[in-house]
C-alpha cells in the first residue's frame, strides 16, 4: 500500500501501496543471489572442487547431492525431466552437504542436471550429468566430455507455426562442434543423424538437437516444434455462441436502462467494500454489445468493463464509467483501488468529466472519453498510480493528487497535474518533457508496442478475438483513423476456462492448439500451465486468478513467436514456487522482432489473501518480449503480511535481450525487485516501493555490503539499457532507521542511459542515500523527491 503523503498537503494518511511488477531480471545477481540462470562470467567448474551423486528415495523421488571440496556460500541445483520445464532451485546445506529432492518421477524419466556453485566469491557451474529413475543410487554419468560445455544449438526460423514448408538451419556457436539431431521426439545422442544441410521440414515435427566436441561436455538439448498449417486446425471445434458461465454478465441494447442499471448496481455492491471485496474470490466481466446505453457503471474489485464492438465508439455509455473513493474507510482516498479495468468503448459523461480515481492494476485502454477525465478522488484525496494506453480524451486529463501514471499511444485534449512522476509515449496533447518541475517525462513515439486482444461480436452475432498489429514509432491510438489494423480469430479456435476446469483440462486444451479465453474466478493448480505452440493467446476477463499449489510454477511460455498474456492474475500459493510465471526456458536464444510475446495487464501477488509465497513473480528469457503494463506486488497489507510470511526476493527477471517495458509496477520484494540481465532493454515508467518491513538493517544488506537493495538493478555485463521515467519510495515502518543506498544499480558504462529517476521517503520514514549507483541526494524527511535528470 502507498503512505499518501503529497508535498505541502496534510489530512488523512492512507497506505496503500501495491506492487507492480514490470521489468525484472532477477536471478543470479552477482554472486548468484538465486541462481535462477548462468550469468554471464560464470566459469566452468574443476572435477576436484565437488563430488555429487543421486540417490533414488522411493518410486516417484530422487535425492540430488552436491559436496563441494571447499565450503560454499550457495549451490544451486538446474535439472530438466525427460529435456522438458528446467527447474532452477537453491540447494539445501546441511554441514557443508547440499541436497535437492525431485519428486514426481515416474521409472525411466532422465534426469539431466548440473550445478552452479560459490568458491571463495567466485561462481562455477559444472557439467551436466544425467540420471535415470528407476537405476537405483548413482553417482551420475557426465552427458560427455569434462572441459567446458558445447553451447546449445539455435534454429532458423524458431519453432512455431507456418502455412508451408520451412527450410530450417541448425548452428552452434561453440568452434569445432557437431550436431545431431532427432525428427521423431526422442533425445538427441552422439549416435543420431550429424546435421550437414538445411532441413526441409513440410509437416508437424519436432527437431532436437545437441552440439558435441571432443573433450568438452554435450550441450543442452535445443528443441524447436514446427506446425505446417495452422495451429487452431488441431483445436477441437468450440462454440462461436459459447457459455461464458455465471460470472459473465452480457448487455445488450434492448434491454431496459432499469434492468440493467439494477444488475450493474447489485454487482457493484458486492465489489465495492475494500475492507471485504479486496481479497475476496468474487470476479465479475461486464460485456456490453455494440449499441447505446443510458447508465452509470460504478466499478469495483476485479471487475473489468468492455464493449463487445470491434472499436471504441461502438458502444457508447451516456453516463458514467466510474472509480472513486466510494467507501467510508476510505476515508477519501483512491490508494487501494486495484483490479478494476475498462475497454474498448465510448463514454459521454452525464458532468463532462468522467472519473477513473485508481491504483495499481487498473487499465483504462480503447476507450474514447467524449469530455474530460479526473484521475483524482472527487474529495481531493490521494490515488496512487495508474495506465492509460489506445485511448483518446477530448478535454482536459487532470491528474491533481495522483502520485505518478502512465500514458502511452493516446490523444488528450490537455493534462493538468503532476505529483512526483508523470510519463507519456506517443501521445498527442502531452505535456512538455520538463522534468523534474513539473515532473513530466514525455517521449514523442512508444518505440514498439502492439495493442491488446479483445472481444467482439460480428455483425452475425458470433463472437471474435481480435488480434491488434504490432506498430514501431507509434503516437496515437491505434484506431485514430477509423479501426485497428491487425486480424481476427473465431471463438471456434479458443478454449473458454470457467468453473470446473482443473491444470489438465487447460493444458490439454493448449496441447490440441486451442487458445484460451478464461472467464472470471479462482482457478488452483496442481500443474504447471505449459504454453508451447506459437502464437498462442490467452485472453483473461474479469481478473481470473492462477494460484499455483503445492510448489508448482503456474505458467511457462516456450520460446516460440507471439504468444499473447492478456489479463490475469498470478496469486502465489502457501507452498513456495519458484517462478509464478515463465516466458522462455533459461537460455533462449531465437530473434522474435517480428512478432514478439506480449505480456499485457498481468498482475503479480505475493500475500493479501493469504501467506503466499514465491521467489520470482515474472522471469523473461526470450528476446523481444513486451511488457505492457504489469504490477508485482508483495503484499504490504491484508492476511499472511510478513517479512518472513509473505516471501518473495524478485519482481522481475529479464534475461532476454531487446526487451521493453512500457508501464512497470513492481513493489515490496524482499531483494532486487527489478534484475534486467538482457541487452538492448528499454522501459519507459517505473514505479516502485521498496518492502515495507525489514526488521533490522541486518536483515537487509545486499551481496555487495551496501544497506538494502537497489529497487532496479541492471546486470553488471550489460552494455545497452536506457529507461525514463522511474520512482522509487521508501517507507520503512517497521524499523525506520532502515536504509537503502541507492535505488538504481547499474554499470557505469556510456551505453546504459537513465533518464529522469527520483527517489522519495514517504513522510520521512527511512531514508534513501542515492538515486542511482552514488549519484542524488539523501531522501529529504518532508516528502520531497531527490531527481537525477541524465545518468550518467
Amino acid at each position: 500500500m502507498r503512505r499518501s503523503l503529497l508535498p505541502g498537503r496534510t489530512g488523512t494518511e492512507s497506505r496503500r501501496r501495491r506492487a507492480v511488477a514490470l521489468l525484472g531480471a532477477v536471478v543470479l545477481v552477482l554472486a548468484g543471489i538465486l541462481g535462477l540462470v548462468q550469468t554471464a562470467g560464470t566459469a566452468s567448474a574443476d572435477a576436484s572442487d565437488y563430488t555429487q551423486s543421486v540417490t533414488q528415495l522411493s518410486t516417484t523421488q530422487a535425492k540430488i547431492t552436491f559436496t563441494p571440496t571447499t565450503a560454499a556460500a550457495y549451490v544451486d541445483a538446474h535439472y530438466l525431466v525427460n529435456n522438458a520445464n528446467q527447474q532452477n532451485v537453491r540447494m539445501t546445506n546441511s554441514s557443508g552437504v547440499w541436497t535437492w529432492t525431485v519428486g514426481s518421477l515416474a521409472t525411466g524419466n532422465v534426469l539431466d542436471y548440473w550445478f552452479t556453485y560459490e568458491k571463495n566469491g567466485p561462481q562455477y557451474d559444472t557439467p551436466h550429468f544425467t540420471y535415470t529413475q528407476g537405476s537405483g543410487s548413482t553417482t551420475g554419468g557426465s552427458t560427455g566430455g569434462t572441459g567446458t560445455t558445447v553451447a546449445t544449438p539455435s534454429f532458423s526460423p524458431a519453432g512455431g507455426t507456418f502455412s508451408s514448408a520451412q527450410t530450417v538451419t541448425i548452428s552452434d556457436a561453440t568452434s569445432g562442434a557437431s550436431i545431431r539431431y532427432t525428427l521423431d521426439g526422442s533425445t538427441p545422442t552422439a549416435s543420431s543423424t550429424l546435421y550437414s544441410a538445411p532441413l526441409t521440414i513440410s509437416s508437424s515435427t519436432t527437431v532436437k538437437a545437441i552440439g558435441i566436441k571432443s573433450g568438452s561436455t554435450n550441450s543442452a538439448v535445443a528443441t524447436a516444434s514446427y506446425t505446417i498449417g495452422t495451429t487452431q486446425a488441431s483445436c477441437p471445434v468450440q462454440s462461436d455462441t459459447p457459455n461464458f458461465g455465471p460470472n459473465v454478465h452480457i448487455y445488450d441494447p434492448s434491454m431496459s436502462s432499469a434492468t440493467i442499471q439494477s444488475q450493474l448496481d447489485a454487482q457493484f455492491n458486492q465489489q465495492k467494500d475494500t475492507q471485504t471485496a479486496q481479497f475476496s474470490n468474487n470476479r465479475v466481466a461486464q460485456l456490453f454489445k455494440p449499441g447505446t446505453y443510458n447508465v452509470t457503471d460504478n466499478v469495483g474489485f476485479y471487475t473489468s468493463v468492455a464493449g463487445l464492438g470491434q472499436n471504441p465508439d461502438d458502444v457508447t455509455i451516456n453516463g458514467d464509467v466510474t472509480v472513486d473513493a466510494f467507501n467510508a474507510s476510505d476515508a477519501g482516498n483512491a490508494t487501494q483501488n486495484f483490479w478494476r479495468s475498462a475497454e474498448n468503448l465510448a463514454i459521454n459523461p452525464s458532468s463532462g468529466t468522467d472519473r477513473w480515481a485508481v491504483a495499481q492494476a487498473a487499465p483504462f485502454r480503447r476507450i474514447d472519453v467524449h469530455g474530460g477525465l479526473a484521475l483524482y478522488p472527487a474529495s481531493y484525496g490521494y490515488a496512487s498510480g495508474g495506465y492509460i494506453a489506445d485511448s483518446k480524451v477530448s478535454g482536459q486529463t487532470a491528474s491533481i493528487s495522483q502520485q505518478q501514471w502512465y500514458t502511452r499511444d493516446s490523444n488528450l485534449g490537455s493534462w493538468s497535474g503532476g505529483v512526483w512522476n508523470m510519463v507519456f509515449s506517443g501521445v498527442n496533447g502531452a505535456p512538455a518533457n520538463t522534468f523534474p518541475n513539473p515532473p513530466e517525462t514525455t517521449l514523442a513515439t512508444t518505440p514498439v508496442s502492439r495493442d491488446v486482444p479483445y472481444l467482439y461480436v460480428d455483425s452475425a452475432g458470433k463472437y471474435r478475438v481480435f488480434l491488434p498489429s504490432l506498430r514501431t514509432n507509434a503516437s496515437g491510438p491505434s484506431w485514430a483513423s477509423g479501426s485497428t489494423p491487425g486480424t481476427s480469430l473465431p471463438m471456434s479456435q479458443f478454449y473458454v476456462v470457467k468453473s470446473g476446469d482443473t491444470a489438465a483440462t487447460i493444458n490439454t486444451a493448449l496441447s490440441q492448439g486451442c487458445n484460451l479465453f478464461v472467464t472470471p474466478g479462482v482457478y488452483h493448480l496442481n500443474q504447471t500451465l505449459n504454453v508451447t505452440k506459437a502464437n498462442t493467446t490467452i485472453l483473461g476477463i474479469g481478473y481470473p486468478t492462477f494460484v499455483p499449489d503445492n510448489g508448482v510454477n503456474a505458467m511457462q511460455v516456450a520460446d516460440v513467436d507471439g504468444v499473447r498474456l492478456k489479463g490475469l492474475l498470478f496469486d502465489a500459493g502457501t507452498t513456495n514456487s519458484q517462478a509464478l510465471l515463465t516466458v522462455g526456458p533459461s537460455g533462449s536464444s531465437a530473434s522474435h522482432a517480428s512478432n514478439p510475446t506480449t505480456i499485457q495487464d498481468v498482475f503479480f501477488r505475493i500475500g493479501g489473501q493469504v501467506a503466499g509465497k514465491a521467489t520470482n513473480s515474472l522471469i523473461v528469457n526470450s528476446n523481444n518480449a513486451i511488457i505492457d503494463h504489469i504490477w508485482a506486488w508483495r503484499a504490504d497489507h491484508g492476511s499472511g503480511v510478513g517479512w518472513t510470511s509473505n516471501t518473495a526476493d524478485n519482481g522481475l527477471t529479464v534475461n532476454g535481450n531487446n526487451v521493453l517495458a512500457t508501464g512497470l509496477f513492481v513493489e515490496h520484494y524482499q531483494k532486487y525487485e527489478v534484475v534486467w540481465n538482457g541487452q538492448g532493454g528499454k522501459t519507459i515508467f517505473f514505479q516502485n516501493e521498496m518492502p515495507y518491513d525489514p526488521p533490522n538493517q541486518a536483515a537487509w544488506v545486499n551481496p555487495n555490503g551496501q544497506n538494502g537493495y537497489a529497487a532496479y538493478k541492471v546486470g553488471a555485463n550489460v552494455t545497452t539499457h536506457e529507461a525514463w521515467g522511474l520512482g522509487s519510495y521508501c517507507y520503512f515502518n517497521v524499523n525506520p532507521a532502515v536504509n537503502s543506498y541507492h535505488a538504481f544499480e547499474v554499470p557505469n558504462t556510456s551505453g546504459v542511459k537513465f533518464h529522469d529517476v527520483l527517489t522519495v521517503s514517504l513522510g520521512g520514514v527511512g531514508t534513501i542515500s542515492h538515486v542511482i549507483n552514488d549519484t542524488g541526494a539523501v531522501t529529504a524527511s518532508n516528502t520531497t523527491p531527490s531527481n537525477v535528470v541524465s545518468y550518467p
